[in-house]
């Protein structure tokens, strides 16, 4: 069977989100001004009806009626960073890990963090493998390679971190 690079463009409150298939699955979802976002090639096609279920699942997550994706995925990687891709789907809607968390679930040792952490930060599939609800032990929004200000939107909106008050 003979594969093709397939993408779309999806409207979202965080800008225009680029989603990348296959012709069976999704292989990638980028937000606007991601660090190594994949960028449209000569021979890819756009097909919008191709991501018919992708565009109606983002819709009702963004308007807070979904919050598991379930989604033919096919994110290319080594077999270790699948593995952690893996562990961001068990990291509930509206709650938080720290990366030490997610290596002892994995059972990678405590001087291999660093490893989890850059595997998290190549996660292709922005959203839909939730790497926006790993945080630093601190508490802190680290490294999103979406940014760290929509890394707070997504965790705000999932009801991880509370709003905050403009005051004018």
């Amino acid at each position: 069977m003979t594969t093709h690079t397939t993408y779309t463009t999806i409207d979202s409150p965080l800008g225009e989100l680029l989603l990348v298939g296959d012709g069976t699955a999704l292989v990638s979802l980028s937000l606007p001004g991601q660090r190594n976002a994949p960028v449209v090639g000569a021979g890819w096609r756009r097909d919008d009806a191709a991501f018919g279920e992708a565009a109606r699942q983002l819709a009702a997550y963004f308007a807070g009626r979904l919050t598991r994706f379930e989604l033919n995925l096919a994110p290319k990687g080594t077999e270790f960073q699948r593995r952690v891709w893996a562990a961001l789907d068990d990291i509930p809607y509206g709650g938080t890990t720290t990366y030490g968390e997610l290596a002892a679930r994995l059972g990678v040792p405590r001087d291999e963090i660093r490893a989890v952490g850059a595997a998290v930060g190549a996660n292709p599939l922005l959203l839909v493998r939730p790497c926006h609800r790993v945080i630093g032990a601190d508490g802190s929004m680290r490294g999103y390679a979406g940014g760290v200000e929509a890394k707070v939107r997504l965790l705000t909106h999932e009801g991880a971190l509370q709003p905050m008050l403009e005051l004018s």
